[in-house]
């Protein structure tokens, strides 16, 4: 243990991480994250790997590709006492290399990984009080249970997108009241094949990103409210054209019309066959599943641009097996998709007209062209003129939404639903999120659009128990 003490000690100001198992099988990259800081791996953490490398979900991924870092890191070094060198970083991994003895509380018997852990970094602090120990976990329980030890403990943030969820992109631009009289100086503004087009130049079009709608509100001087999205951004000039109005009877899209300006963003998204990636997030009753999916069957039997819809959605525990429920990939997928079978009972009533019969002959039409996948098995696959919809993805972890996405080939469209309020994935939270993820890194592509949906249109008893429960 000397040699251990010594090397410990060689940079006096640095800190001692000490990492749970969930850190490494969140991100397995997790020992490059800690930059000139020094790393520490409990053998209790290797033998947790060890139980978790078999099967087919993300985390057995992550814990082999763990073990293969780790393999590789341990060629050419046999002293193990002196930390090995982390590439991309300047601290060192250490592992314990001898049974540490330290006094737990009588309620916190030994046995348990969790105790083992708290046991080990206990002992790390007593032997080496130059040292910052630093016990990271993704455990909630943990973290307190350390804090009651005396022992300092941080959640793993470097996989957070966003410090505040507060400041996630919305999609949506509230424009002030005199935004015409700040910038009709300079504006330009015409019409193309019955669309109205305007340039804005001035320091606002700098921070706007493409497909961003922009909104004035109806007010007392105006008979209407002014809605557009942004096409292109040249400098400090921009070109807006204004969205069209799928509130009307006129423009409705498989029978269904927006309710309010942020569903009609949402459809303006949906129906736009140069955005090749749509995220909606809002929560329940707001019409996410809804408008999808009419804006899917539209364009499918319509304007015969893709050829079927693919729907998938994170089944929790997240990609793990479906398990041993009878029948097909569809049916096993079935009791995870009511909110589906409860849209499309709503959009198959453009049959009643034919009375029963009609109503039927829609559903087998529309169905049809419905596949229902699993996530277990999407790896390999590519997607050919495909309407995909993502449906709970806030339940996705970033590597798990990227393997979906990047399913997609020539003339297909993914569309991402969910609300990060509701996240019941383990270790996953608003700003760590997948959905968060890719809100983020696709608000600068201009073929991707986002909008964030945040009024209630299913029932005033639904709108009522959302505000009030």
């Amino acid at each position: 243990m000397t040699a251990v003490v010594s090397s410990l000690t060689a940079a006096p100001k640095s800190r001692l991480y000490v990492l749970d198992t969930n850190v490494l099988m969140h991100d397995p990259s997790a020992l490059f994250r800690f930059q000139e800081h020094d790393i520490f791996l409990p053998m209790v953490v290797l033998e947790e790997l060890d139980q978790h490398k078999k099967g087919l979900s993300e985390q057995a991924r992550n814990v082999r590709q763990v073990s293969r870092t780790l393999d590789d890191l341990l060629v050419g070094h046999e002293d193990l006492e002196v930390g090995l060198p982390l590439p991309h970083a300047q601290g060192r991994l250490f592992f314990q290399t001898a049974a540490y003895e330290q006094a737990l509380p009588a309620d916190l018997a030994g046995g348990k990984a969790d105790h083992e852990i708290l046991a080990v970094t206990l002992a790390l602090q007593n032997r080496h009080p130059e040292k910052d120990v630093v016990l990271v976990s993704k455990d909630i329980n943990l973290r307190i249970k350390g804090r009651t030890l005396a022992i300092r403990v941080e959640d793993y943030r470097n996989d957070q997108t966003l410090e505040d969820v507060d400041l996630l992109y919305t999609g949506v631009e509230i424009l002030s009241p005199d935004f015409w009289e700040v910038h009709s100086r300079d504006l330009d503004a015409w019409q193309e094949t019955g669309r109205s087009f305007y340039r804005i130049t001035g320091p606002s079009a700098q921070h706007w990103y493409p497909n961003q709608f922009l909104f004035l509100p109806q007010s007392d001087d105006a008979q209407e409210g002014f809605a557009a999205i942004v096409r292109r951004i040249e400098g400090q000039q921009a070109v807006i054209e204004r969205v069209s109005d799928f509130r009307s009877e006129r423009h409705s899209v498989w029978g269904i019309r927006a309710r309010n300006p942020e569903q009609n963003f949402a459809l303006n998204l949906l129906m736009d066959p140069h955005i090749d990636f749509v995220s909606i997030i809002g929560s329940a009753g707001t019409g996410k599943t809804l408008l999808t999916l009419a804006a899917a069957l539209h364009q499918i039997f319509e304007n015969k641009q893709y050829s079927e819809v693919i729907i998938t959605r994170a089944t929790v525990p997240v990609g793990d097996e479906i398990g041993f429920l009878p029948g097909t990939e569809e049916e096993k997928m079935q009791p995870w998709m009511g909110a589906l079978e409860d849209n499309l009972e709503i959009l198959a009533r453009g049959g009643d007209e034919g009375g029963s019969w009609g109503r039927s002959a829609t559903q087998d039409l529309v169905s049809k062209r419905i596949r229902i996948k699993s996530m277990s098995f999407m790896r390999g696959r590519t997607f050919l003129e495909k309407f995909v919809i993502i449906d709970e993805a806030q339940n996705l972890t970033p590597k798990e939404m990227k393997t979906l996405i990047t399913r997609a080939g020539p003339g297909t469209k993914v569309v991402c639903l969910g609300n990060i309020a509701q996240i019941d994935t383990p270790y996953l939270s608003e700003t760590t999120s997948g959905l968060t993820y890719v809100v983020d890194r696709f608000k600068s592509w201009e073929h991707s659009g986002h909008v964030t949906l945040r009024r209630g249109e299913r029932s005033r008893l639904a709108d009522f128990a959302n505000e009030a429960l």
